[in-house]
């Protein structure tokens, strides 16, 4: 393997430096300050020259001619690819684990992740649960109520469970439920929920059917709905309020901007699909989110995809801005993701 010139490992662990200064401090980072910290007692003028080379390699920007440095969006990311992962407390995977196993319902431990997350980082929790983009049939049930309605109650092999009332035109009595439930469990369970779908269509379309009273009492629930289901992803967001005290530079109407996008949920599942694309277990780190929405170039998104135990995928990240505690939040997300993955429900 080759090794890097002993002058690009000398630059690069002292942009490191500027990062975690600027970090600290939030004020651009002069060459003195930088001298002061780094262990090979560099002079200041050692240093404005290793800082020049990095604003010309796109790591570093200056706001004012006779200010310090401020590192951007590519040191960022050179800076968070430094960090080791850190090891796993058996203590605090332990801690939270408890903690969701208070919760017995995939929606209500989502919502308690975010709002860990949340005290955890002094960041943006967010938590989602995104089904797979087909559900297996495991049954129908058929319940007649009064006035000739019918719930009909759809549970996938997730074990979600989906109800739904309809009003039928012609009355049906429970014996005809009872018949076309057996019909569509016998038939179908472990399909997916499209396939049925189109076979149910395709056996409606023969001629046979119009003798078949069974399956013309199924069209007239397939009609109004029986195995259309829309499932939605279950998405939690918490300590939005904690990005008010922030110098994002933004206006008032651009802050408005920011959280008019946070609670829109298309757009927050828009955001963490299309940045953590890694692979379930991979940390994913992403710096200035500007791509995403106008508003969000000086914030960060830090986050990880589980697989959860109900068959849905499970994405769990901080948002919050470049100048957070990348080491404390990115031990946050990856503990928070072993807890879910492997807290029975």
């Amino acid at each position: 393997m080759r090794r890097q010139p002993t002058h690009k490992v000398r630059n690069t662990e002292i942009l490191h430096e500027i990062v975690q200064t600027y970090i600290e401090t939030g004020e651009p980072v002069a060459s003195r300050t930088i001298a002061r910290r780094h262990q090979e007692n560099l002079s200041p003028a050692s240093i404005r020259n290793t800082m020049a080379d990095l604003v010309e390699e796109g790591y570093l920007s200056q706001p004012h001619t006779s200010a310090g440095r401020v590192p951007t969006e590519k040191a960022f990311q050179s800076y968070v690819r430094s960090l080791g992962m850190q090891k796993l407390l058996a203590n605090e995977l332990a801690r939270l684990r408890v903690e969701l196993g208070r919760f017995g319902t995939l929606p209500a431990r989502m919502e308690r992740s975010s709002h860990m997350l949340m005290e955890m980082t002094r960041g943006v929790g967010i938590a989602a649960a995104i089904p797979p983009r087909s559900q297996m049939l495991d049954q129908v049930d058929l319940l007649l109520l009064s006035d000739r309605r019918v719930l009909m109650v759809v549970v996938t092999r997730d074990q979600s469970v989906h109800n739904r009332v309809v009003t039928l035109d012609e009355p049906v009595s429970q014996d005809e439920l009872n018949s076309i439930r057996n019909y569509v469990n016998w038939n179908f369970t472990g399909w997916d929920l499209y396939r049925i779908q189109h076979e149910v269509e395709e056996r409606l379309r023969r001629e046979s059917a119009t003798y078949d009273a069974i399956l013309r009492s199924l069209q007239a629930l397939y009609l109004r709905g029986l195995l259309d289901i829309d499932i939605g992803p279950e998405i939690h967001l918490e300590g939005a309020s904690n990005l008010v005290g922030l110098d994002l530079h933004l206006t008032a109407e651009k802050m408005r901007e920011l959280f008019r996008a946070l609670e829109e949920k298309k757009k927050l599942l828009l955001l963490i699909e299309c940045f953590l694309d890694e692979p379930a277990g991979e940390i994913g780190v992403h710096v200035g989110l500007s791509k995403a929405h106008p508003s969000m170039g000086e914030l960060s998104l830090i986050g990880i995809s589980v697989p959860l135990p109900s068959g849905m995928s499970g994405k769990i990240a901080v948002l919050g801005p470049m100048r957070m505690n990348y080491g404390r939040v990115i031990s946050a997300v990856v503990h928070m993701g072993h807890a879910l993955r492997s807290t029975p429900v």
